[in-house]
């Protein structure tokens, strides 16, 4: 899945990543509301973990205005109180569920698991693109029909490439998406991956579908349109 963290404590928020990407999920951070706002409008995310107290724009204020714009991703709030008071705002601001600081991680996946199995209709579960299908909540991808094994990394590789069909893609913008990473010119991790993925992708005799655009980065196309 691809889970929006919203925590303006690096230490918790490193803690958050690095748990649930190792559970297999992509995600991004975000370090205040505003910022929050911005990625939850321009992504389809399949969870949004939230934190109330944030600069810029609180959780609750974020929450309302994401519900307000019509952006239904199931949104599990993070609060350091317990009071049944700050727990009703939460869910009344369009929250999903809670959890209480401090909390054991095992409990936030129970929780991720729960909010993601009871998701919104109007979430994005499936990509399709030519015989190449990804099934975004199971973490399975196949074409035609058959199963890829693919690794967390290539998954969410093939998964940006899916969302952004038939639009150029530069290896920079990889580097930031995927492995959040700014740009480094000597790394050649791109690459590597890119080489990988297509093996996979290719086997069989399969036509190729991510085509290299010279100069430029890559496109996910039919190899008839490639240049």
């Amino acid at each position: 899945m691809r889970i929006l963290v919203v925590e303006d404590d690096s230490k918790a928020a490193r803690f958050l990543k690095q748990g649930l990407e190792e559970e297999g999920h992509a995600v991004d951070v975000a370090v205040d509301g505003e910022e929050g706002a911005q990625l939850g409008h321009v992504n389809p995310y399949d969870l949004i973990v939230l934190d109330i107290q944030l600069p810029r724009k609180n959780g609750l204020e974020l929450s309302r205005e994401l519900r307000r714009d019509g952006i239904e991703t199931p949104i599990l709030m993070l609060t350091g109180r317990d009071s049944t008071e700050h727990v009703v705002r939460g869910l009344d601001a369009g929250a999903d569920d809670y959890l209480t600081k401090p909390f054991a991680f095992d409990e936030l996946l129970a929780r991720v698991r729960a909010l993601t199995r009871r998701q919104s209709p109007g979430i994005v579960g499936t990509l399709r693109y030519e015989d190449l299908e990804i099934d975004r909540l199971r973490g399975v991808v196949t074409r035609g029909g058959r199963p890829l094994d693919l690794s967390p990394r290539e998954f969410r590789l093939l998964e940006y490439f899916m969302l952004h069909s038939e639009e150029l893609v530069t290896r920079t913008i990889l580097l930031q998406k995927v492995w959040n990473m700014s740009f480094d010119p000597e790394t050649n991790v791109v690459e590597a991956h890119m080489s990988n993925l297509r093996r996979k992708l290719e086997d069989g005799g399969r036509t190729r579908l991510i085509q290299t655009v010279r100069g430029a980065g890559y496109m996910l196309r039919r190899e008839e349109s490639s240049t």
